[in-house]
């Protein structure tokens, strides 16, 4: 919640909402096929070929970022991109300590659900 922008809803009923949103997402078969593709990619790319020319996360390593902009766009639409990317950005909390593949899905997860989330409580979906 520490990029929780108020919006109408306190931040503990937000939060509520968000698990749920979150859990919505994790049901849909797009959203987990990404996020078990990104998992499947941290693993072979930074941690069995660790050696690698993209074991740094080089600047032209763009695949990270495609998977979560797509996972936030699967959930929340085109408005989730631009969530995506604040929290792309910032990594707060836990965003800031996994690999470079799960951070970006995790990030889009997050993204997709709290986009969706302030377009609902504003009435926009």
């Amino acid at each position: 919640m520490e990029l929780y922008i108020p919006h109408g809803i306190d931040e503990d009923e937000a939060a509520r909402r968000l698990d749920a949103k979150i859990g919505q997402a994790l049901d849909d078969p797009n959203v987990s096929s990404l996020l078990l593709g990104a998992i499947l990619l941290e693993d072979e790319l930074y941690t069995k070929r660790e050696n690698s020319e993209i074991a740094d996360d080089p600047v032209f390593l763009l695949s990270d970022e495609i998977i979560g902009m797509a996972i936030a766009e699967v959930i929340g639409g085109t408005y989730a991109r631009f969530e995506f990317t604040r929290y792309d950005q910032k990594k707060p909390g836990i965003l800031r300590k996994l690999g470079p593949f799960l951070d970006d899905a995790v990030a889009g997860l997050i993204a997709g659900c709290t986009s969706r989330l302030y377009s609902e409580s504003m009435g926009s979906v």
